[in-house]
């Protein structure tokens, strides 16, 4: 099969790159440059006879003479190193540089050539085989069934082991184009770039998604609100107060293809949207690929990778997660990520199963069963029952946990959990016990603090800040990061005027979030930022991101991400060679920056000037056009950025066959 080999670039379609010079032109080529390293060497010869008779004291016309022809020598070569290098890395002012196209080109088919020559002193990374085209590391549908079906488990990340890791680049399918851009991509979605359906098929009553000519359709329909998010959500709005700014994020368990966040978009809420990657193809895929936040992810052994008291309001339509099973384990890890106060929304089974329990196909006395324990466990969590009305039911956690000690005396599960960090959560073992809240002096107060509502969320003190709970921050470097990120995403602008423009990027990624200044800075313009937090960081920032009602994940970059190939439009790392210097290999981090980056995506990388070397003749390798610039404080500052653009290829057309 065409493609099949992936130590062949040139099977690839691959329209921005140069076709292979002929080989008159190459012998023609090879004369010039043979011509030109002898004038190089020639000259710098002459250069360094004429310095060092100079500097030994020749007579006194003689120096002056010298000191003429040296001059002429220097004007003849400045424009040429006297050490000539093939591949040798220049670093550029903003200025000077020549520009990189950030612009998108493929929303329709493109014509394109053959591959450009390889470069033989630069390591060349190969394109994969096409089969791995929706290639996601650590949830591997294969490696997945090594591993305990029970509770799921299965299908969470497991990750290749270092020898299986592959070397190659990941092929986008044929016939490719840039998504849609916001807001029409939340209604619509290229065929080609999500090749997949089966979802069209399976919940074709539910009005998920449609397929119609060579793009899929998404209607806002989903399995419990048949008249559309944009409804059902009006339905919650009824419930409890979506428009005030008090509630500004939201985690959506067992998402589908993310239609209730991407309603909510409109309502300035952002929600985390996250779904195993299991029979129902794609359901991640399509959620980002409409531009909606999310992850691959399932509630099966493990925390979810969210610090605690993060989100404002948890939801689940009909996600099928049995909540009161394993001593209710589930609805526990939602207490953990879930704010104080905050509220949790259940609709499908088994709410309003007096209606529905035919269609359910399930027995009355199960469905009941199943509420009934539901109950018993938010009750035992100290949840209140907020309102329960036709088909939905809301739950609110409490402000704090003065009352809820008191009823340990009488409810004995689930106990409190001894003390340990409540945002640890990478690989980290479910619990079966309370997380308890921070401590409070009065009853009314608020745990952990009172947030501010959106948008003076984004940049008042976080609690956590101001209640001095994140090592080494207080609110002046807070106050100055800010002010750091609004010059240096001002800076990036300068240098990338399509950062600037509205549309161009959807989903953003920083890889070494801190505490959101990069994404705080692009709050003006209709993207999302997922702010990543190491796990090899310092410190731990994620539910300071939070507290400013931004979202973000942990994550270790020696793994690959929980997500699809092609995720993001733009990719920003500050420092990461530097946080994973001896920790893992510096070209497997850029080949997995590859993987979820976009054809045509942007990246823009800060590190020391020497790792960012490093770093340029990676990206060469991968195909990446990119440019060193200085830093936005001038040339003498050690810290440079390297800006980049990801070539536009594909699988061959073959390969759909």
């Amino acid at each position: 099969m065409a493609g099949s080999n992936p130590n062949n670039p040139q099977f690839y379609y691959t329209p921005t790159s140069k076709p292979n010079p002929t080989n008159s032109n190459f012998s023609s080529l090879k004369r010039t440059k043979l011509s030109y390293l002898a004038l190089v060497a020639i000259l710098c010869g002459l250069s360094y006879l004429i310095g060092s008779w100079n500097s030994g004291g020749g007579g006194g016309g003689g120096s002056a003479a010298a000191s003429s022809t040296s001059a002429v020598i220097a004007a003849a070569t400045a424009a040429v190193p006297c050490i000539f290098q093939k591949n040798a890395t220049t670093l550029f002012t903003a200025a000077e540089s020549r520009a990189l196209d950030f612009g998108t080109h493929h929303a329709t088919d493109v014509a394109g050539g053959v591959g450009s020559p390889e470069n033989d002193a630069v390591k060349v990374y190969p394109p994969c085989d096409v089969r791995y085209s929706e290639y996601t590391p650590c949830e591997d549908p294969k490696r997945s069934l090594r591993f305990n079906r029970d509770r799921l488990i299965y299908r969470e990340r497991h990750c290749p082991e270092k020898s299986e890791v592959l070397k190659c680049r990941i092929p986008a399918p044929f016939g490719y184009k840039n998504p849609f851009k916001w807001p029409a991509s939340r209604d619509l979605a290229w065929y080609a770039n999500v090749p997949h359906k089966e979802l069209t098929v399976e919940k074709a009553v539910q009005n998920w998604i449609r397929f119609e000519g060579n793009r899929f359709k998404f209607p806002g329909g989903g399995t419990m609100f048949p008249n559309g998010a944009d409804a059902y959500i009006d339905d919650i709005g009824k419930l409890i107060n979506l428009k005030d700014g008090s509630i500004r994020t939201a985690i959506d368990t067992g998402c589908g293809v993310a239609s209730w966040g991407a309603y909510l978009m409109s309502r300035n809420i952002v929600a985390m949207s996250f779904a195993p990657r299991d029979t129902h193809e794609a359901q991640v895929q399509f959620a980002l690929e409409r531009g909606v936040p999310a992850l691959i992810g399932v509630i099966a052994s493990k925390r979810l990778p969210y610090p605690s008291r993060a989100f404002d309001m948890a939801h689940c339509s009909r996600c099928l997660i049995p909540w009161g099973q394993y001593d209710g384990s589930y609805l526990i890890e939602v207490d953990r990520v879930l704010r104080p106060g905050g509220f949790w929304i259940l609709s499908g089974p088994p709410i309003r199963w007096r209606k529905y329990w035919q269609g359910w196909d399930r027995t009355r006395e199960d469905l009941n069963a199943e509420q009934t324990q539901i109950e018993k466990v938010a009750k035992r969590l100290c949840w209140k029952k907020f309102v329960e009305k036709d088909d939905i039911a809301i739950w609110q956690k409490p402000f704090n946990h003065l009352e809820c000690k008191e009823h340990r005396k009488t409810w004995k599960n689930p106990p409190m959990c001894p003390a340990g960090d409540p945002d640890k959560a990478w690989y980290t073992d479910l619990q079966t016990c309370l997380t308890p809240l921070p401590k409070v002096s009065g009853g009314k107060e608020v745990a952990g603090g009172k947030l501010e509502k959106w948008p003076k969320r984004l940049h008042a003190i976080p609690p956590r800040i101001a209640t001095g709970t994140i090592e080494g921050v207080n609110s002046e470097i807070f106050k100055q990061d800010s002010q750091l990120w609004k010059r240096r995403v001002s800076y990036y602008r300068s240098v990338n005027v399509q950062l600037g423009k509205a549309g161009r990027y959807r989903n953003v990624l920083d890889m070494n979030g801190f505490l959101g200044g990069f994404a705080a800075s692009l709050i003006d313009q209709p993207l999302w930022v997922m702010n990543v937090v190491p796990v090899e960081a310092k410190v731990n920032t994620l539910g300071v991101i939070y507290e400013r009602g931004l979202i973000g994940t942990y994550q270790s970059w020696c793994e690959a991400m929980s997500t699809y190939p092609r995720t993001y439009d733009l990719i920003h790392a500050d420092s990461i060679f530097t946080l994973y210097k001896d920790r893992c290999e510096m070209e497997d981090i850029m080949l997995e920056m590859d993987r979820i980056l976009r054809p045509e995506g942007s990246v823009i990388i800060r590190e020391d000037v020497d790792l960012l070397n490093k770093v340029k003749r990676i990206a060469d390798g991968l195909k990446w056009e990119s440019q060193i610039v200085d830093h936005e404080d001038g040339p003498l500052v050690r810290e440079k950025l390297l800006f980049a653009v990801k070539s536009y290829w594909t699988a061959p057309a073959a390969s759909t066959q």
